[in-house]
């Protein structure tokens, strides 16, 4: 009996077999397990197997006549996906309007794994201005990015916060009593305003960006360096990245 353990490439290629299964089936809808390994050029057995993961996982589903068609999870990944790609479609002229407005650089961070991502930008055209970079993680505990994590719901937030919070300069919260104190005064007044928790020369804002069920998918951000930056510069943002907010929040159904 052959006990060998499946080594990565054999993991990595029935992964992508996997894949080009339920890429079958979402392409040909009510398909036959034996037209998917037409298809795939593999055995029935092999593709069975994947079938039945598939199944298991929601991803796809059997009908009564043995045929295949997608499944919820997969639909519920899908309409994340079209949600995603719209977001950024629909942001993307809405930062530029509230960046050249402001004169600042703006962003639209979105959570992903645990951290703030950004998906997209503005930067003016200045000679000193905060540098904005796409796919530049920052951490959900700092910075006016905190908005993104004030809106989860209690028990979800709970998971998300660490019990040792990263100091990134001594403006940092890092005891945890006080930055969930701070998270419901963010929650509760709707927009977050950072002064050097991330940099100690910068000056963010950002305002929470809602999907059409009404929950926090993006946060619109506005950020500056500091030594220009008075309170009223910071009051004029909020209303600038509140009515940005609002513009792409509408757009996407809410």
């Amino acid at each position: 009996m052959d006990k060998r353990q499946p080594s990565k490439s054999d993991i990595v290629q029935s992964v992508d077999v996997c894949i080009e299964v339920l890429l079958n089936v979402a392409k040909n809808p009510d398909i036959r397990l034996t037209e998917v390994a037409q298809n795939l050029g593999e055995t029935k057995p092999r593709i069975l197997r994947m079938l039945r993961t598939l199944e298991r996982r929601g991803l796809v589903r059997k009908s009564e006549t043995g045929t295949y068609r997608l499944g919820t999870t997969a639909i519920i990944l899908g309409t994340a996906a079209s949600t995603q790609v719209d977001l950024v479609r629909i942001a993307n002229p809405i930062l530029e309007e509230v960046g050249q407005k402001a004169n600042e650089t703006t962003q639209l961070r979105i959570i992903d794994n645990g951290e703030s991502l950004c998906i997209a930008k503005f930067e003016p055209m200045r000679d000193l201005r905060v540098q904005a970079m796409i796919g530049r993680r920052r951490p959900l505990t700092a910075g006016s990015y905190k908005v993104l994590l004030a809106y989860l719901q209690p028990q979800v937030q709970l998971q998300m916060i660490p019990e040792t919070l990263p100091r990134l300069t001594k403006r940092t919260i890092t005891d945890r009593g006080k930055l969930i104190a701070e998270l419901d005064k963010i929650r509760r007044q709707g927009f977050c305003v950072s002064y050097g928790e991330v940099s100690d020369q910068l000056v963010s804002v950002s305002v929470p960006v809602l999907a059409f069920d009404g929950s926090v998918i993006a946060a619109v951000n506005v950020g500056a360096p500091a030594f220009r930056t008075q309170k009223s510069d910071v009051d004029r943002f909020i209303v600038l990245l509140k009515e940005a907010s609002s513009k792409i929040s509408a757009r996407l159904g809410w």
